[in-house]
């Protein structure tokens, strides 16, 4: 028997609160391009490691660091002048039964194509400085990343989830996500460093929303005055398919228009890593995308940690699914939370505590609500190890 609990929350609702905050750092914000990275390198070794070995061996890419760089935009064009400098740095098993692993080349070629894949106006041969500093992993963990058993997990650690998204939460996500996924295509200006922040004051929505324009694309002051205001018809058009709230959106709130090129957010590249802004993995969105101070939060890395027992990246991820999947299969939930904490050494199937909180809608039967949640909750701790096929697969977001 597994050790979860199912209580009823009495609280007020994130939806019927008084304040409520929500940001979300989109693509090709420093923070992010690390998570992205981290965890593009870590596939790739799972990938390698089943391909030479069989299984996946020990790793750990959670500590990618993004150092600025130091660029000049200008209208029609700019450059960059220094170039961000990017470490790739963790655990990798290099070496295993008398296979050799070529960590390192696996590493920087997982980056290249993650940058050129979603950081599309990065020159990678002359913007970026790629460095890989791996250190060696235990190759005697075979026993814990062998997969003929459930594994142990590595650390007494939690992970947490809620379900489901506010309405702002969900304006926050996608907005960021719709414009890089729509918006983009017809506004080419829009670069991927984006970053939006939600406000709610009782019915009051406000969006704060800095996007770096790609300076090639931007011809002077009026086309840049101009693209911001299809980017907030745009978003406010977005907002009003998820809420009757009156919404209000601000883009690049910090410009002077009237002093220059000089005082806009205007790139060379789509994000702020040119110039000023460093990235670390973790310190962006949690596992759901989003970064929400009204819920309850993990503070460790989801990104980049190895998929077969590192529990700060398996139970932040399983706990958001988990949550969602109650949301979805239980009638008359209002929200979830979830809480999943491990022991070091015990299997990551058999939490020392599944803890799982319901505000129930009003006039539910309670009782009913616990064993239903109690069943979803059993039933995908039972199944554990789809979490990790669905990451080494890239079928879920790490942030």
């Amino acid at each position: 028997m597994r050790n979860i609990k199912v209580e009823q929350l009495v609280q007020t609702p994130v939806e019927n609160q008084e304040i409520e905050l929500v940001e979300r750092k989109g693509l090709g914000h420093p923070d992010s391009i690390s998570d992205g990275i981290a965890e593009a390198v870590s596939r790739a070794l799972c990938a390698e490691y089943i391909e030479k070995c069989g299984a996946v061996l020990h790793h750990n890419t959670d500590e990618t660091q993004i150092v600025a760089g130091r660029s000049s935009p200008a209208f029609g064009g700019g450059e960059v002048i220094k170039p961000i400098y990017t470490l790739l740095v963790g655990r990798a098993t290099k070496e295993f039964n008398g296979v050799e692993i070529p960590a390192e080349t696996v590493a920087l070629s997982a980056a290249r194509d993650y940058l050129r894949n979603n950081i599309v106006n990065l020159d990678l041969e002359r913007d970026i400085i790629l460095d890989c500093k791996l250190g060696t992993g235990s190759s005697d963990l075979r026993d814990v990343f062998g997969r003929e058993k459930v594994p142990t997990a590595n650390d007494t650690s939690f992970g947490v989830g809620h379900a489901s998204f506010s309405e702002l939460e969900r304006i926050v996500y996608d907005t960021e996500k719709q414009l890089i996924g729509d918006m983009k295509g017809k506004l080419p200006a829009i670069g991927e460093d984006i970053k939006v922040m939600g406000l709610r004051e009782n019915d009051d929505i406000s969006l704060t929303v800095c996007c770096g324009m790609v300076d090639k694309y931007v011809d002077d002051m009026d086309a840049y005055v101009s693209f911001k205001e299809q980017m907030k018809d745009y978003i406010l058009d977005l907002a009003g398919k998820y809420t009757d709230r009156d919404v209000n959106a601000y883009i690049n709130a910090a410009d002077k228009t009237g002093g220059g090129c000089g005082c806009i957010f205007l790139t060379v590249t789509g994000t702020s890593a040119e110039m000023g802004d460093d990235g670390s993995v973790g310190r962006g969105n949690r596992c759901n995308g989003l970064i929400t101070p009204n819920r309850p939060m993990s503070m460790e890395a989801t990104s980049g940690k190895n998929p077969i027992n590192h529990v700060g990246k398996i139970y932040n991820l399983l706990s958001t699914q988990m949550a969602w999947d109650i949301v979805e299969a239980v009638p008359q939930v209002d929200e979830v939370y979830v809480r999943l904490l491990s022991q070091i050494g015990k299997p990551i199937d058999q939490p020392m505590v599944a803890s799982i909180q319901v505000i129930p809608e009003e006039g539910a039967n309670f009782a009913t609500l616990q064993d239903d949640a109690e069943a979803v909750a059993d039933e995908w701790l039972g199944n554990i190890s789809k979490i990790t096929d669905l990451v080494m697969n890239g079928a879920i977001d790490t942030f």
